[in-house]
Formats: structure tokens, C-alpha cells, sequence
């Protein structure tokens, strides 16, 4: 039986001269105990279609029902857990969960009240914090604390709307699996939005998704028996056929073809290229080892003596080599591309690049932070000219201009090049970082979790835009990521970092996949699985700050980690 249904529902904004359709005739039945994950792209109107259900807006057209009755506003039969925490910052958890409970059961006595609301706050793992306030909380905890309202108003149906998208990777798994635990405990009707393809076949009995033009596609069952194992899906059949499924889907529907019919780029030299006459003594000579971390070590002052949070890291990286280093917050990854970028001294040992010594910043080394930090007043253009300027000061204005607007047009903003960096989206900004870093000719591309403040499948596409220009130039490239699928997917090689303090190398895994790669393409490779399982073994063996017993660099076991990057 539905418990909700949504028939021929249509949602659009704006005037009706210039009027967005958001949502074009939506039909959906929800049946009652069912888990919905809804899966789309950012500006699909996920966020749309849950306020509608919330009863937060109304529809523009169609019909929309709970239990058989038209849903007229919100209620505390559908409790909501928004993106954003949206606590109350002056009270305790305890306080925040009780105007919930206050404002369902405002006639319960008082021992009644209170144990109503420890139980919501022991269900969700946070009995020793309910006298915290929220500034004493990580993200984490203040999104369960969400959670644990939206619970204790007793709702029919819980509806999540992106409620993990700001965490952490690890911290993101463990709530999402806490998720699923309190699900099994009372089967409420649950719906999920979420940008994440793995969350959804984890939680739900069925995804739903939407498309970028506002219509929903033919839901998907995810028929995996439960309970579900987060560890074991690597390895289920199912999980794989599926996983593929719905990327294939989503990357076809959302992420169109780019063009191949840009501007050449002009023959013009950097200023930070060797010389032709140098070039050609060292020809053959820095191929190998074009890229060398000797014995780095990093050590910061602390009052309780010196903190050494990086140790013995040693890495030979040829010419045109893409390397990924990842590894658990704290693990110093950061620390090292901050070292190679010159923006860190370095304490011990020594990072030579094309056979000198790294010592300070220069555009030879071009990073792309996770935040693209663009000049907020100036156009794209103008925001990658700026270095363009400086690096080929020997060529003419013209061909400055060609170089600049060559590399915008590849990573997709070829109609966005005199628009102003302060109105655009942060998937647009960084596809200006990533063409501005392009655009240096740099000898040596760090890239310091470039797509971590995107939803996934924004990620997804600045991906296939980083590999496509990427190919290109084939310039040595580190990059710094949390994203498994993301380090495979980029690299020639996955370099995985022990726990801090003390990190070092723990594995390096060699990536023998095929290029040019495509994502669709990997996942139906089949060793790609094999080669994501070396790498969540380790990560695994690592998780929650512990050291393997064994540890694979030979290094003595390291304690829990401290926030390092």
C-alpha cells in the first residue's frame, strides 16, 4: 500500500515570461516501510521535490498525497533532516531534541519527556555529548543530532534531504550506516536524496532518478538481500552490475560530450622552460626520476616539544607520471603537496623536480586548492590571464589570449569566458582553477583535493575534464584525494599514506588500466574491483587511527592520528 503518491506533479519558478520548469510531471508511489533514495544531479530539483513532499511548497500542478490526503503544508508525520544542521547554537543536544518532542507531545510529564529524549539521543550514538552545545560538536555528531530530532517527533516518514554531503568521506560512511541501522529498527518510511551512487544501493530498496531536464526515470531496485555489509559490496555481483547501471545512466544523461573543435593552442614557450640547448644535454636524462621526494620529513614546534608529522617519505615520480596520494584525514597528504608546491619549508630531507631543488613557490609548480580561490570581481578570462601574463611574457597579447581562452574552452566554459567569477557555481570556479593550472605549462600539476567541495556527480565531470586536458599535456601530476574511485580513476599509480603522526608511505599499488580512461569504461573493466579492493584494505586497516599490525613500510605502528593538513 502508498503511502505517499505523486501523480502528473509539475514545479517551476520565475515569472511566466521567464519561467524554470523544475519538476515536469513527476509520478511516484511510495510504499509504506519503504527506503527511496533519489539520485540526480546538483539543479535536477531533488531539494524541489523534497520541500513539495515536506510540504515546504506546493505544486504547481498534479497531485500530491499522504495516506490518501492531499499534503497542504509540513507536518510532524514527515520529519525532515535538512543539509544543513540548523540547530539552535544556545542550546545543549538534549535541548535541541527536546523542541521536537515538545512540539508533538507538548502534555507528557517531565520523566516522561526526558526519557524520550535520551532514548532519540542514545539511538543515535550520542549519550555522553547531550549537555554539548553545537559548537562543541563535529559535523558529524551535529548532523545526528539532526537525525535524533527528526526522530523524536515520531514521524511516519523520515525524509533526508542530503544530510551527509558535508561531511568527511569516513565520517559520512559511518552516519550513513548508522542510517541504515535505525531504519531496520522501526522500517519507517524513509526517502533520501543524494548526490552518492554507493550511499543510495547501500540504504535502499529502491532509486529513483532524476534527470537533468526535470523528469524522473523508471526507479531501479536494488535487489541486494540485506542486512548490507558496506565491506562487502566490493566484492557482490550485484552491487557491481548495479553500481554500473546507474553511473552509466546518470554520466549519459548529465554529462554531455565535449566538443573537440576549440582553437589550437599557439606555439609559445613558458618562461620557466628549460632552454633549447639544456634540454637537449639532459634529453633522456630526467625521464626517470623527474620527481624526487628524498627522505622528506616535516616537524612542527608544539609546546610539548617537536611533532614530527611526516617522516621518510621517499617517492621517485617520472616524467608524465600521474600519481594519487591518499590516505585518512590527518595523514600529512596535504603536508607533502604543500612541501612540493614550496608553499611549506621543509624540515629534513629534500624534493628535487627536473633536477633542481624545490625551494619556494614558482608557476613551474601549479596547484588547484580544494577551494579555487579566483579573484571574485574579475571574468574567468581575466582570473587565468593573470598567470598567463607573467609565465609567457615573450609572446603577444594575442597569443596570451589564445592560451587562455584554449584551455577555458577545454574544460568546458568556452560561453562562460567574460563572466564574472562572483556569479558563478563552485563547479564552474574550479573548472577556472583547473584551466588556469593548465594554462601555466607548468612542469609539475599538484592538485590538493580539487573536487572536494563538489557533489559527487559534479565530480564525476570535472573528472573527465581534468583526464581529457590531462591527456593532452601529459604533465607530472600528484593528486591529493579521499575518493577511491577518483585516485584509480586519475592515476598511473595509488600511493597510500600511514596514519599520522609519523606518516609515511604504507603501499603504493600500480594502476595497469587502459587510457584514455572513461568511468563508465572502469567499471566494466575487470580488474578495476580488484584494484579498489588493495586499496579500502588498506584504508580499513587504518580506519579510526589504528596501525596494522604489520605495517607494509616497514615503520614501527603509529599512534591514533592528530589533525595534520
Amino acid at each position: 500500500m502508498s503511502i505517499l503518491s505523486i501523480k502528473n506533479m509539475s514545479k517551476g519558478f520565475g515569472p511566466a515570461g521567464n519561467r524554470a520548469e523544475v519538476l515536469k510531471n513527476i509520478s511516484l508511489e511510495v510504499a509504506n516501510g519503504e527506503f527511496v533514495a533519489i539520485l540526480g544531479f546538483s539543479g535536477t530539483g531533488k531539494s524541489t521535490l523534497m520541500n513539495l513532499i515536506a510540504g515546504l511548497e506546493m505544486p504547481d500542478s498534479g497531485s500530491l498525497t499522504f495516506k490518501g490526503k492531499p499534503i497542504a503544508g509540513p507536518g510532524p508525520e514527515r520529519g525532515l533532516v535538512f543539509q544543513s544542521y540548523s540547530l539552535m547554537p544556545w542550546l545543549t543536544v538534549a535541548g535541541n531534541v527536546g523542541l521536537a518532542v515538545d512540539a508533538v507531545f507538548p502534555k507528557l510529564s517531565a520523566a516522561d519527556r526526558k526519557a524520550k529524549i535520551d532514548h532519540y539521543i542514545q539511538m543515535v550514538g550520542l549519550g555522553h555529548a547531550a549537555h554539548r552545545r553545537p559548537a562543541e560538536l563535529s559535523g558529524g555528531m551535529r548532523q545526528r543530532v539532526s537525525v535524533a530530532r527528526a526522530l523524536a517527533m515520531d514521524p511516519e516518514m523520515l525524509l533526508l534531504d542530503e544530510p551527509l554531503s558535508a561531511l568527511d568521506a569516513l565520517t559520512r560512511a559511518n552516519l550513513a550506516d548508522e542510517i541504515l541501522e535505525i531504519w531496520e529498527q522501526d522500517k519507517k518510511t524513509c526517502i533520501l536524496i543524494t548526490n552518492d551512487v554507493d550511499e543510495a544501493i547501500l540504504l535502499a530498496d529502491r532509486i529513483v532518478l532524476l534527470n537533468p531536464d526535470g523528469t524522473l526515470a523508471d526507479p531501479i531496485k536494488v535487489g541486494i538481500a540485506r542486512p548490507r555489509a558496506r565491506s562487502a559490496m566490493n566484492n557482490d555481483a550485484t552491487f557491481k552490475a548495479l553500481r554500473a547501471k546507474v553511473t552509466q545512466h546518470l554520466m549519459d544523461v548529465g554529462i554531455a560530450a565535449k566538443t573537440a573543435d576549440t582553437r589550437a593552442l599557439p606555439n609559445v614557450t613558458p618562461i620557466h622552460s628549460l632552454p633549447a640547448v639544456v634540454a637537449e644535454a639532459q634529453a633522456g636524462g630526467l625521464e626517470e626520476r623527474y620527481l624526487n621526494f628524498s627522505q622528506l620529513h616535516k616537524i612542527y614546534p608544539t609546546p610539548k616539544g617537536p611533532l614530527t608529522v611526516v617522516e621518510n617519505f621517499d617517492l621517485k615520480i617520472n616524467k608524465g607520471e600521474f600519481i594519487s596520494l591518499i590516505g585518512h584525514s590527518g595523514c600529512g597528504k596535504s603536508t607533502v603537496l604543500t612541501m612540493a608546491a614550496g608553499l611549506n619549508a621543509i624540515s629534513k630531507g629534500a624534493i628535487r623536480l627536473d633536477g633542481w631543488n624545490v625551494e619556494g613557490a614558482d608557476p613551474e609548480r601549479a596547484v588547484v586548492f580544494q577551494s579555487p580561490n579566483l579573484f571574485p570581481w574579475l571574468t574567468a578570462k581575466e582570473n587565468v590571464a593573470i598567470g598567463v601574463d607573467k609565465v609567457y611574457p615573450r609572446a603577444s597579447k594575442a597569443e596570451r589570449q589564445d592560451v587562455v581562452e584554449y584551455y577555458l574552452e577545454r574544460v568546458g566554459l568556452g560561453d562562460a569566458m567574460n563572466r564574472g567569477a562572483a556569479s558563478m557555481s563552485n563547479g564552474m570556479k574550479q573548472r577556472v582553477g583547473i584551466a588556469r593550472a593548465f594554462a601555466l605549462s607548468p612542469k609539475l600539476l599538484l592538485l590538493d583535493e580539487p573536487f572536494g567541495m563538489l557533489d559527487s556527480l559534479t565530480r564525476w565531470e570535472l573528472q573527465e575534464v581534468l583526464m581529457e586536458v590531462w591527456s593532452r599535456t601529459k604533465v607530472t601530476a600528484i593528486c591529493v584525494t579521499h575518493d577511491v574511485d577518483e585516485a584509480i580513476l586519475l592515476a598511473d599509480r595509488v600511493v597510500m599514506m600511514t596514519n599520522g603522526p609519523q606518516a609515511t608511505i604504507g603501499k603504493i599499488t600500480d594502476v595497469n588500466l587502459p587510457r584514455p580512461r572513461t568511468r563508465k569504461a572502469l567499471l566494466a573493466h575487470p580488474d578495476y574491483y580488484s584494484y579498489r579492493q588493495e586499496v579500502l584494505d588498506f584504508l580499513q586497516e587504518y580506519e579510526h587511527g589504528n596501525a596494522p599490525k604489520s605495517p607494509a613500510s616497514g615503520t614501527k605502528p603509529k599512534p591514533k592520528a592528530i589533525a595534520a593538513e
